[in-house]
């Protein structure tokens, strides 16, 4: 009998960790959508730069910037709301909400959010544009790129570095006026003032702007970003997204002035819809990871489909569902309210409801006790039991509120504030935007102790707004 030899292994390469990609060098193009992208990146960058010299009146003790993240003084400024560090959860609900819109637009229209709003998306296509007044369009930008280093050569990209490097010092300019206000710091940054901190931070965004809408560009959509990684989780038949008709498409190939367009697809292999495309992706080949829905080869493919005579529609956002039926020569279905969106939409607005909430039912006036641990209660020299606590009031108004704090639920105690002693319902200021702590001492007869804890409210009153907290309290003496 023959002896079983085990099969010799075959040598297997390893696969590389890294390697170097064709940079992508995108043509210019017209179009609707090239023209809303052109919109969206003017109002998104108009915003960014604007909205930290817009001023609100808040009164005379708070800042009058209209939104301003105040880190030295623990606090938020978003027009109206001001946000303090224990309502960190709004903050959250918002992100909370905006991620389930972004899950809820998503299911209805494909990574439009990645193709016209993302700030990578917004600052690459600046960089570009700036690169392309420099350098020209794509096919000089290849000639430059093969050209040998002239004076030529190195001026043009010197200049486009340079405005690259501009772009990226009022990028983080603008961040930092955020965190500061903006009158008072910007002449701090030209005169050499401000403090460490800000340079540091300009400085780091400055490089990161730099490095990520400058060099890394598509690298960001297509390999850093995880948003690209679990998309399709949100994706079902109906979705809208960037789509080739192969149906109509092929069989592709090129086509000269006269031919007619008998046994063969209207695609004519043109590959304008490649070259545009900011990824380098060929949508021809179907939906891939790194598509943006941007629309750019959908212009790109119309501009062609102008020039031959044919109708546009070859490359265009459509769904599975209809791609489908139009192959077969169906009529177009659209399902935008389907069970996915449907819950999508329920759960943002739920939770978007329960963040309004959350802002519109704050109270002005914030309050908490702490009881004395050691000892819980003292005796005094007539027998009487006392109680003490530690009480902190938060004013988050920019005006002083005036208060007064009584007992509810102790009906023969007997309250003293510490510097208001003799008072019987006291009254006090507190100053706008602060935390004031009071020393509090309640006295309870002791024929009125039975043996065990008695729980019982503190009071806290403002008569200006006609407002009044409540927070628990408990009192404690010797148990039976």
């Amino acid at each position: 009998m023959a002896s079983l030899q085990p099969a010799a292994a075959e040598p297997q390469e390893d696969s590389p960790l890294w390697f170097a990609r064709p940079p992508v060098v995108p043509k210019k193009v017209k179009g609707p959508f090239r023209r809303i992208k052109w919109a969206v990146m003017t109002v998104l960058l108009a915003i960014y730069w604007g909205v930290p010299w817009l001023r609100f009146d808040r009164g005379p003790f708070a800042p009058d910037q209209a939104v301003l993240i105040d880190l030295p003084g623990r606090k938020a400024y978003f027009l109206w709301f001001e946000i303090w560090p224990q309502e960190i959860y709004i903050i959250t609900g918002l992100l909370i909400v905006a991620a389930i819109g972004l899950f809820f637009v998503t299911a209805m229209l494909g990574r439009v959010w990645c193709g016209f709003a993302c700030p990578q998306t917004v600052w690459t296509d600046l960089f570009m544009m700036v690169e392309r007044w420099v350098e020209g369009d794509r096919a000089q930008r290849l000639r430059l790129a093969k050209a040998p280093w002239t004076v030529s050569k190195i001026a043009q990209r010197l200049a486009k570095h340079s405005l690259w490097i501009a772009i990226g010092l009022a990028t983080g300019g603008a961040w930092i006026l955020y965190f500061n206000d903006a009158p008072t710091v910007m002449p701090q940054l030209f005169l050499g003032t401000a403090g460490a901190g800000v340079y540091i931070t300009i400085g780091l965004l400055t490089f990161s702007t730099y490095l990520l809408a400058g060099w890394a560009r598509e690298s960001v959509c297509t390999f850093m970003c995880p948003y690209a990684r679990f998309q399709s989780a949100m994706f079902d038949r109906d979705t809208l997204v960037v789509s080739y008709r192969d149906w109509r498409g092929e069989k592709r190939g090129k086509h000269k002035a006269g031919d007619g367009w008998e046994g063969r697809g209207h695609c004519i292999d043109c590959r304008q819809c490649v070259e545009v495309c900011p990824t380098g992706i060929d949508i021809r080949g179907g939906l891939q990871m790194s598509c943006i829905s941007c629309g750019l080869c959908v212009d790109a493919c119309d501009g062609i489909m102008d020039k031959v005579g044919l109708p546009h529609g070859l490359i265009g956002y459509d769904t599975e569902r209809n791609m489908a039926l139009g192959a077969a020569g169906k009529p177009r279905q659209w399902h935008f309210i389907r069970l996915r969106t449907l819950g999508y939409f329920v759960v943002f607005a739920a939770a978007g409801a329960a963040v309004l909430w959350a802002l519109l039912a704050r109270s002005p006036l914030e309050a908490s006790v702490l009881p004395d641990r050691n000892p819980l209660f003292v005796r005094l020299s007539d027998g009487d039991l006392r109680n003490g606590y530690t009480l902190k009031l938060l004013n988050k108004t920019n005006q002083p509120q005036h208060i007064i704090i009584s007992l509810d639920g102790l009906a023969q105690g007997q309250l003293t504030v510490l510097g208001h002693e003799g008072e019987a319902a006291p009254s006090l200021e507190l100053a706008p935007d602060t935390v004031a702590a009071l020393r509090l001492f309640v006295r309870l007869d002791t024929d009125q102790w039975a043996g065990e804890p008695i729980d019982y409210h503190f009071n806290i009153h403002d008569a200006a707004r006609d407002l009044t907290v409540t927070t628990p309290a408990r009192f404690e003496g010797p148990r039976q």
